[in-house]
Protein backbone atom coordinates (compact mmCIF):
# COMPACT_ATOMS: atom_id res chain seq x y z
CA UNK A 1 0.00 0.00 0.00
CA UNK A 2 3.09 2.47 -1.07
CA UNK A 3 0.38 4.50 -2.67
CA UNK A 4 -1.66 5.40 -0.15
CA UNK A 5 1.40 5.95 2.49
CA UNK A 6 2.49 8.46 0.52
CA UNK A 7 -0.62 10.45 0.19
CA UNK A 8 -1.13 13.92 1.01
CA UNK A 9 -3.42 14.87 3.60
CA UNK A 10 -4.76 18.58 4.66
CA UNK A 11 -5.39 19.34 8.04
CA UNK A 12 -7.68 22.04 8.51
CA UNK A 13 -7.77 23.16 12.17
CA UNK A 14 -7.60 26.50 14.19
CA UNK A 15 -6.65 24.60 17.58
CA UNK A 16 -2.60 24.65 17.04
CA UNK A 17 -2.34 22.10 19.27
CA UNK A 18 -4.66 19.39 17.61
CA UNK A 19 -3.44 20.57 14.06
CA UNK A 20 0.42 20.27 15.50
CA UNK A 21 -0.60 16.46 17.25
CA UNK A 22 -2.14 15.07 14.15
CA UNK A 23 0.46 16.48 11.66
CA UNK A 24 2.58 14.15 13.84
CA UNK A 25 0.67 11.48 14.14
CA UNK A 26 -0.10 11.27 10.24
CA UNK A 27 3.97 11.60 9.49
CA UNK A 28 4.63 9.42 11.57
CA UNK A 29 2.32 7.00 9.70
CA UNK A 30 4.23 8.02 6.24
CA UNK A 31 1.93 10.79 4.91
CA UNK A 32 3.01 14.12 3.54
CA UNK A 33 0.92 16.84 5.62
CA UNK A 34 0.10 20.34 5.25
CA UNK A 35 -1.75 22.64 7.91
CA UNK A 36 -4.28 25.47 7.39
CA UNK A 37 -6.15 27.24 10.22
CA UNK A 38 -9.16 29.52 8.65
CA UNK A 39 -11.46 28.83 5.40
CA UNK A 40 -9.02 31.09 2.98
CA UNK A 41 -5.71 29.99 3.89
CA UNK A 42 -7.45 26.43 3.46
CA UNK A 43 -8.57 27.17 -0.02
CA UNK A 44 -5.00 28.78 -0.70
CA UNK A 45 -3.63 25.75 0.40
CA UNK A 46 -6.04 23.07 -1.01
CA UNK A 47 -5.38 24.47 -4.90
CA UNK A 48 -1.82 24.66 -4.21
CA UNK A 49 -1.20 21.18 -2.66
CA UNK A 50 -4.20 19.33 -4.40
CA UNK A 51 -4.05 17.03 -0.84
CA UNK A 52 -5.59 12.97 -1.93
CA UNK A 53 -7.91 13.94 1.61
CA UNK A 54 -8.74 16.55 3.65
CA UNK A 55 -9.28 16.47 7.08
CA UNK A 56 -11.98 19.56 7.90
CA UNK A 57 -12.33 21.00 11.27
CA UNK A 58 -16.26 22.50 11.04
CA UNK A 59 -15.91 25.37 12.87
CA UNK A 60 -12.86 28.21 11.76
CA UNK A 61 -12.70 31.62 11.42
CA UNK A 62 -12.95 33.30 7.84
CA UNK A 63 -15.57 31.12 6.56
CA UNK A 64 -16.28 27.62 8.56
CA UNK A 65 -15.70 24.37 7.22
CA UNK A 66 -19.20 24.14 5.55
CA UNK A 67 -18.73 26.60 2.68
CA UNK A 68 -14.74 24.93 2.51
CA UNK A 69 -16.74 21.69 1.60
CA UNK A 70 -18.74 23.14 -0.54
CA UNK A 71 -15.99 25.16 -2.35
CA UNK A 72 -14.40 21.68 -2.47
CA UNK A 73 -17.09 20.26 -4.20
CA UNK A 74 -17.31 22.84 -6.57
CA UNK A 75 -13.96 22.41 -7.80
CA UNK A 76 -13.44 17.99 -7.14
CA UNK A 77 -14.02 14.85 -5.31
CA UNK A 78 -11.18 14.67 -3.13
CA UNK A 79 -12.12 12.64 0.22
CA UNK A 80 -13.22 15.10 3.14
CA UNK A 81 -13.24 13.62 6.91
CA UNK A 82 -15.11 16.11 8.94
CA UNK A 83 -13.81 16.91 12.73
CA UNK A 84 -16.74 18.57 14.39
CA UNK A 85 -17.18 19.15 18.37
CA UNK A 86 -21.00 19.39 17.52
CA UNK A 87 -22.88 16.52 18.68
CA UNK A 88 -26.06 17.20 16.99
CA UNK A 89 -26.98 15.14 14.46
CA UNK A 90 -28.29 17.48 11.94
CA UNK A 91 -25.09 18.92 11.95
CA UNK A 92 -23.45 15.67 10.56
CA UNK A 93 -26.24 15.08 8.58
CA UNK A 94 -25.25 18.38 6.80
CA UNK A 95 -21.93 17.68 6.40
CA UNK A 96 -22.44 14.28 4.32
CA UNK A 97 -25.05 15.89 2.18
CA UNK A 98 -22.66 18.37 1.16
CA UNK A 99 -20.50 15.89 0.11
CA UNK A 100 -18.08 14.68 3.64
CA UNK A 101 -17.25 11.04 3.17
CA UNK A 102 -16.65 10.72 7.15
CA UNK A 103 -16.40 12.46 10.30
CA UNK A 104 -15.29 12.20 13.69
CA UNK A 105 -16.46 13.54 16.64
CA UNK A 106 -14.38 16.02 19.07
CA UNK A 107 -13.12 14.95 21.71
CA UNK A 108 -11.32 12.16 19.24
CA UNK A 109 -8.91 9.79 19.66
CA UNK A 110 -5.50 10.82 17.56
CA UNK A 111 -5.20 7.01 16.53
CA UNK A 112 -9.40 7.07 15.72
CA UNK A 113 -8.38 9.68 12.95
CA UNK A 114 -5.68 8.19 11.55
CA UNK A 115 -7.43 4.98 10.97
CA UNK A 116 -10.38 6.73 9.62
CA UNK A 117 -8.03 8.45 7.06
CA UNK A 118 -6.67 4.87 6.02
CA UNK A 119 -9.90 3.15 5.30
CA UNK A 120 -11.36 6.69 3.74
CA UNK A 121 -7.59 6.30 1.51
CA UNK A 122 -8.22 2.68 1.01
CA UNK A 123 -11.65 2.84 -0.78
CA UNK A 124 -10.77 5.37 -2.82
CA UNK A 125 -7.01 4.52 -4.29
CA UNK A 126 -8.55 1.80 -6.33
CA UNK A 127 -6.98 -2.19 -6.46
CA UNK A 128 -3.96 -3.27 -8.10
CA UNK A 129 -6.15 -5.72 -10.36
CA UNK A 130 -7.60 -3.29 -12.35
CA UNK A 131 -11.48 -4.47 -12.44
CA UNK A 132 -13.44 -4.66 -15.62
CA UNK A 133 -16.03 -1.59 -15.91
CA UNK A 134 -19.57 -2.45 -14.99
CA UNK A 135 -21.92 -1.47 -18.22
CA UNK A 136 -25.58 -1.28 -17.22
CA UNK A 137 -27.82 -0.15 -20.80
CA UNK A 138 -26.68 3.54 -20.31
CA UNK A 139 -24.13 3.16 -17.51
CA UNK A 140 -20.91 2.98 -17.07
CA UNK A 141 -18.65 2.82 -13.45
CA UNK A 142 -15.21 2.06 -13.90
CA UNK A 143 -13.79 1.00 -10.50
CA UNK A 144 -10.57 0.66 -11.57
CA UNK A 145 -10.20 4.56 -13.22
CA UNK A 146 -12.81 5.55 -10.17
CA UNK A 147 -14.84 7.37 -12.44
CA UNK A 148 -18.72 7.16 -13.58
CA UNK A 149 -20.87 8.38 -16.62
CA UNK A 150 -24.72 7.69 -17.82
CA UNK A 151 -25.49 8.50 -21.54
CA UNK A 152 -21.55 9.61 -22.30
CA UNK A 153 -21.95 12.32 -19.21
CA UNK A 154 -19.30 12.16 -16.62
CA UNK A 155 -20.71 12.07 -12.75
CA UNK A 156 -18.94 14.18 -10.34
CA UNK A 157 -19.20 11.66 -7.49
CA UNK A 158 -17.81 11.59 -4.16
CA UNK A 159 -15.49 8.80 -3.44
CA UNK A 160 -18.26 7.50 -0.93
CA UNK A 161 -21.13 8.01 -3.90
CA UNK A 162 -18.71 5.83 -6.05
CA UNK A 163 -18.48 3.66 -4.02
CA UNK A 164 -22.60 3.14 -3.33
CA UNK A 165 -23.06 3.14 -7.20
CA UNK A 166 -20.07 0.50 -7.95
CA UNK A 167 -21.61 -1.89 -5.36
CA UNK A 168 -25.21 -1.48 -6.78
CA UNK A 169 -23.67 -2.12 -10.93
CA UNK A 170 -21.70 -4.84 -9.78
CA UNK A 171 -25.20 -6.78 -9.35
CA UNK A 172 -28.00 -4.75 -11.32
CA UNK A 173 -31.48 -6.03 -10.23
CA UNK A 174 -30.24 -7.62 -6.93
CA UNK A 175 -31.68 -6.32 -3.92
CA UNK A 176 -29.05 -4.87 -1.38
CA UNK A 177 -30.58 -4.34 2.35
CA UNK A 178 -28.80 -1.01 4.28
CA UNK A 179 -26.58 -3.49 5.92
CA UNK A 180 -25.19 -4.78 2.75
CA UNK A 181 -24.57 -1.86 1.30
CA UNK A 182 -22.81 -0.73 4.21
CA UNK A 183 -20.87 -3.70 3.92
CA UNK A 184 -19.60 -3.51 0.13
CA UNK A 185 -19.41 -0.04 -0.19
CA UNK A 186 -18.13 1.32 3.42
CA UNK A 187 -16.66 -2.04 5.27
CA UNK A 188 -14.08 -0.22 7.84
CA UNK A 189 -16.96 3.18 8.85
CA UNK A 190 -19.17 3.43 11.70
CA UNK A 191 -21.60 5.27 9.06
CA UNK A 192 -25.46 4.26 10.17
CA UNK A 193 -28.57 4.37 8.46
CA UNK A 194 -29.87 7.81 8.38
CA UNK A 195 -26.32 8.83 7.07
CA UNK A 196 -26.31 6.32 4.42
CA UNK A 197 -29.52 7.95 3.41
CA UNK A 198 -28.01 11.09 2.99
CA UNK A 199 -25.35 9.65 0.70
CA UNK A 200 -27.60 7.86 -1.42
CA UNK A 201 -30.08 11.18 -1.80
CA UNK A 202 -27.07 12.90 -2.50
CA UNK A 203 -26.39 10.18 -5.69
CA UNK A 204 -29.12 9.84 -6.98
CA UNK A 205 -29.62 13.95 -7.25
CA UNK A 206 -26.37 13.71 -9.51
CA UNK A 207 -27.96 10.75 -11.68
CA UNK A 208 -31.35 12.91 -11.92
CA UNK A 209 -29.50 15.65 -13.69
CA UNK A 210 -27.29 13.38 -15.80
CA UNK A 211 -30.87 11.94 -17.09
CA UNK A 212 -31.40 8.99 -14.86
CA UNK A 213 -33.64 9.59 -12.58
CA UNK A 214 -35.26 6.32 -11.52
CA UNK A 215 -31.51 4.45 -12.00
CA UNK A 216 -32.00 3.74 -7.84
CA UNK A 217 -34.97 1.95 -6.83
CA UNK A 218 -36.19 1.78 -3.35
CA UNK A 219 -37.76 -1.41 -1.87
CA UNK A 220 -39.66 -0.04 1.11
CA UNK A 221 -38.64 -1.80 4.33
CA UNK A 222 -36.07 -4.26 2.36
CA UNK A 223 -33.43 -2.39 0.62
CA UNK A 224 -32.11 -0.77 -2.75
CA UNK A 225 -31.39 -1.87 -6.52
CA UNK A 226 -29.97 -0.85 -9.63
CA UNK A 227 -33.34 -1.27 -12.08
CA UNK A 228 -31.46 -2.30 -15.17
CA UNK A 229 -34.47 -0.62 -17.40
CA UNK A 230 -34.17 2.53 -16.13
CA UNK A 231 -30.43 2.27 -17.26
CA UNK A 232 -31.20 1.66 -20.88
CA UNK A 233 -34.10 4.06 -21.18
CA UNK A 234 -33.25 6.74 -23.88
CA UNK A 235 -32.65 10.22 -21.89
CA UNK A 236 -35.90 12.67 -22.55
Amino acid sequence: MEGVRSARVLIVEDEAGISRTLDAYLRREGYVTDIAADGPQTMTLYRAARPDLVLLDVMLPGFDGFEVLRRIRRDGSVPVILLTARGDEVDRLVGLELGADDYVVKPFSFREVVARVKAVLRRTSGVADEPKPYVVGRLRVDPGQGTAAYAGEELRLTATEFRLLAALAAAPGRLFSRAELIERALPESDIVERTLDSHLKNLRRKLSLAGAPELIATVRGMGFRLEERAAVEAMR
